[in-house]
């Protein structure tokens, strides 16, 4: 085996998890009951994929010169994502769009309360 047999493999395999955990998050958008679930969905397994997608194309062009392009996507990727999902959870629960009976313990309900 060569390195770029290695190269070609290690490529498809992370086109192929990336795949899978894009249709996971995708699956859970459409599956799960509730926006806070839904959110864990959107925004866990799509990170992932995102970062799996991104090493295929590295491995795919090996170029040490696509290596900044590629982490620049990861970094701006997981600081939006995250952030996003968050703010949509606080806008989701401020209007009342989850069911309370699944919260175990309400730590947002005295910050709410308070700003009203």
């Amino acid at each position: 085996m060569n390195l770029d047999t290695l190269f070609d493999f290690l490529t498809a395999l992370c086109l192929i998890l990336g795949a899978i955990m894009s249709l996971a998050a995708g699956i859970g958008l459409v599956r799960f009951p509730d926006l806070l679930t839904r959110l864990h969905a959107g925004t866990k397994p799509q990170v992932f994929g995102l970062m799996l997608m991104l090493a295929a194309v590295g491995f795919h062009f090996r170029s040490w010169a696509l290596l900044p392009v590629l982490l620049v996507i990861l970094l701006l990727q997981m600081l939006t994502i995250p952030i996003s999902g968050h703010m949509m959870g606080r806008s989701g629960y401020r209007n009342k769009h989850f069911r309370k009976d699944d919260l175990d313990h309400d730590d947002l309900r005295t910050l709410v309360d308070e700003m009203s």
